[in-house]
């Protein structure tokens, strides 16, 4: 069975009036999963709250500390998009705890996989610096986290979110436990993602970006998808798999948008389940990103869940 880690605190994380990355996002992806059925096929849980301890693999304490800070005072603006209000940091320590509560699923009481329904999202976050509606790196925490608890050497990081992950990026640059695999679009926000930034140093070659034309159409998208799963994953052969699952691709999401249509989202899913049933016995922890069409964000999701339950 798929789980489903979610927690109403990721309401309260409050980013004002007409910031696209808000409450009714998750708000009415509930509220469709519950009208159509399928929330009663997935296996809800609430997460628990990542230690200060467990950020720091990614984050230092000062910055983990200036945070709370900021939430502790009243809030305040990390930059120009990325909001801290009085409830973000006790949000955003659940954000990065609902993968760790999948992990620990999936390792210890056999759950299979698990999607992470929480905001705020993460992959935008260096480990020194909040940005792009980012607090925490949530998908880099779970993959330092289940290295460093379950002694997986190979972590796997998807990223189809619109944007460059450029905090999950910079997170592992020199490491080659960890293959960060990227397709964007490209030049857009942040900037990075070049072809040519593929690692540093010992981690040469572990990070892998696509970037993509804002006019690429869907079959040429999967096509080059399955191409990195086909031939660089299988040289990495992952023990766990991480998805950053952004629908901001989406041809209708109007911050970026990448012309992928909604059932798009389970045959990338699909193709990603196919080598975890090679490499790692299925093991998959999905964490949403992006995704700003408050209409049709739900049905992307339903998709993406469609394919990691198998119905």
């Amino acid at each position: 069975m798929t789980a489903l880690i979610y927690d109403d605190i990721f309401l309260k994380h409050d980013t004002g009036y007409g910031h696209p990355e808000n409450s009714e996002r998750l708000e009415n992806t509930i509220k469709y999963l519950k009208e159509s059925g399928l929330w009663e096929k997935l296996q809800v849980m609430k997460p628990r709250a990542a230690s200060m301890e467990e950020i720091g693999l990614v984050h230092p304490q000062t910055y983990i500390k200036a945070v709370k800070q900021i939430a502790d005072t009243g809030g305040g603006w990390l930059d120009g998009d990325t909001v801290v209000s009085s409830e973000s940091y006790n949000a955003a320590i659940y954000a990065a705890g609902a993968p760790l509560t999948a992990i620990d699923l999936i390792m210890k009481d056999g759950g299979k996989n698990a999607f992470c329904l929480i905001r705020p999202p993460g992959h935008h976050a260096t480990p020194t610096r909040g940005m792009g509606f980012c607090l925490f790196n949530n998908a880099a925490i779970a993959a330092k986290y289940v290295q460093l608890k379950y002694r997986m050497e190979r972590i796997l990081i998807i990223d189809w979110d619109v944007h460059h992950g450029n905090g999950t990026q910079d997170a592992f640059y020199n490491d080659p436990t960890v293959l960060y695999f990227s397709m964007h679009r490209f030049p857009f926000y942040p900037g990075s993602g070049r072809k040519e930034e593929d690692g540093h140093d010992k981690g040469k070659g572990f990070n892998i970006n696509i970037p993509l034309s804002a006019d690429i159409m869907p079959k040429k998208y999967i096509e080059l998808f399955t191409d990195v799963m086909e031939h660089r994953v299988s040289q990495f052969i992952p023990e766990f798999i991480i998805i950053s699952a952004g629908f901001d691709t989406y041809k209708k999401d109007h911050i970026g948008g990448l012309n992928l249509n909604i059932e798009d989202f389970g045959v990338l899913t699909e193709i990603v389940m196919k080598s975890t049933e090679r490499y790692c016995n299925g093991r998959i922890v999905s964490c949403l990103e992006g995704g700003y069409n408050l209409s049709d964000l739900p049905l992307c999701i339903e998709a993406h869940l469609k394919a990691l339950l198998q119905v």
